[in-house]
């Protein structure tokens, strides 16, 4: 976070971008025993945003300190059968008690996520989906009809889309099932800030050999990770309602609230292996996972706003985007910004929905009819979209 400070991407994207290449060096040659199940620390993350969020410039320092590092990294445009063919080959190996274990570790770092997956690529989908799991042996059918494994699969993967795009590249009857329930979408609507004259001072130039040597360490790094006694008092208070009493009710995201254990592993070991190289997840990893994937939360739904049999669901995300953005307008304003989208009466049928959530008022001002904005928020606007929204301040988030 430090070394990015002259970045403009928000916080946000910034931070997970973190969470991608720490993970992107502990490979499958970490891991956390719970019981019957292991949990590896790869982690499928999508910045979310329109034009000019800046997801590039978020993720564009993380490739670039993956390179030096060596880590191996996925073509960004790249066939189904072509990727097969690169996690195969990726394949490593390291020891355990004298015993070379091999694993075949890949990170996809894809600036533009629907040119990786294509539209509509069924097959593609469900192997990410099966590959997220960690499985010790993956099967498939070459192009002979014969069949290959490929042995210790771990992928991670990080990349950056529009909703437009998202929604576009993936069927409607895909999304909250498969692939997009074990994605951890963050979202954001604009750029973090304004920075006139970004300049690699010394200071960040150290930071940045800092985090080099950190992230060398971190790809030597293998073995089991152990839990403390305080971890586990954090997870026996949180786990037993981590899906029934979820931040937020969306039906389409039905199976990622179901992993949300698992990624609070995953990111717990993440956590641990930036902080220390003991190979011991504490409370406070647990906290910072926990902190940091609530806040992602927060805004998720907005991912598929527009996802919806209305005719003006599309519609609706954008206008609130642009009241939000503004502050307040007046109806003329509104309807020369989307006269190409909606004539008068969609407009007043999309004010009428988004004002009967709280999220706006509207108010004349002499001749003027003017739409003002009720919290800056624009979650709070997207209840117009998400009915059964119910982010509590008390469960931990901001």
């Amino acid at each position: 976070m430090n070394y990015t400070e002259i970045s403009e991407a928000p916080e946000s994207y910034r931070r997970w971008v973190g969470f991608s290449i720490v993970a992107a060096c502990l490979r499958r040659k970490c891991r956390l025993v719970w019981g019957l199940e292991t949990f590896y620390p790869n982690l499928y993350i999508v910045l979310v945003g329109p034009s000019g969020a800046r997801k590039g410039a978020a993720m564009r320092p993380g490739a670039a300190l993956l390179d030096e590092v060596g880590v191996k990294k996925a073509s960004e445009a790249i066939t189904r059968e072509a990727l097969i063919r690169e996690l195969g080959q990726s394949t490593d190996s390291y020891m355990v008690d004298g015993v070379p274990i091999l694993h075949s570790s890949l990170t996809v770092f894809s600036q533009e996520l629907t040119v990786f997956l294509g539209y509509n690529n069924l097959q593609l989908m469900s192997d990410l989906a099966d590959w997220f799991d960690c499985s010790s042996k993956w099967t498939y059918r070459t192009k002979h009809q014969g069949t290959d494994e490929i042995i210790g699969v771990w992928l991670n993967l990080i990349g950056a889309t529009t909703p437009e795009l998202l929604q576009s590249a993936l069927p409607k009857d895909a999304i909250g099932l498969g692939l997009t329930g074990r994605i951890i979408f963050v979202y954001e609507r604009e750029k973090g800030k304004d920075v006139i004259f970004p300049v690699m001072t010394p200071e960040i130039m150290a930071i940045k050999n800092q985090l080099l040597n950190d992230m060398n360490e971190m790809n030597i790094m293998s073995g089991e990770f152990r839990v403390t006694d305080a971890f586990r008092e954090r997870w026996a208070k949180w786990y037993p309602t981590c899906s029934t009493n979820p931040p937020f009710e969306d039906n389409r995201f039905g199976g990622y609230i179901q992993r949300r254990g698992t990624h609070i592993m995953k990111l717990s070991i993440v956590a641990s292996a930036a902080r220390t190289s003991s190979l011991e997840v504490d409370a406070c990893d647990f906290d910072y996972a926990l902190s940091v994937l609530l806040d992602a939360e927060v805004r998720m739904p907005v991912t598929f706003s527009g996802v919806g049999s209305s005719d003006i669901a599309s519609l609706i995300p954008k206008v609130i985007t642009f009241i939000a953005k503004k502050g307040e307008v007046d109806f003329g304003e509104l309807m020369r910004a989307f006269y190409s989208d909606a004539d008068r009466n969609t407009m007043e049928r999309i004010l009428g929905t988004v004002r009967s959530t709280g999220a706006i008022d509207i108010v004349f001002e002499g001749s003027r009819r003017v739409i003002r904005c009720l919290d800056d928020q624009i979650i709070k606007g997207m209840k117009a979209m998400n009915p059964g929204y119910v982010h509590n301040l008390n469960k931990g988030g901001k």
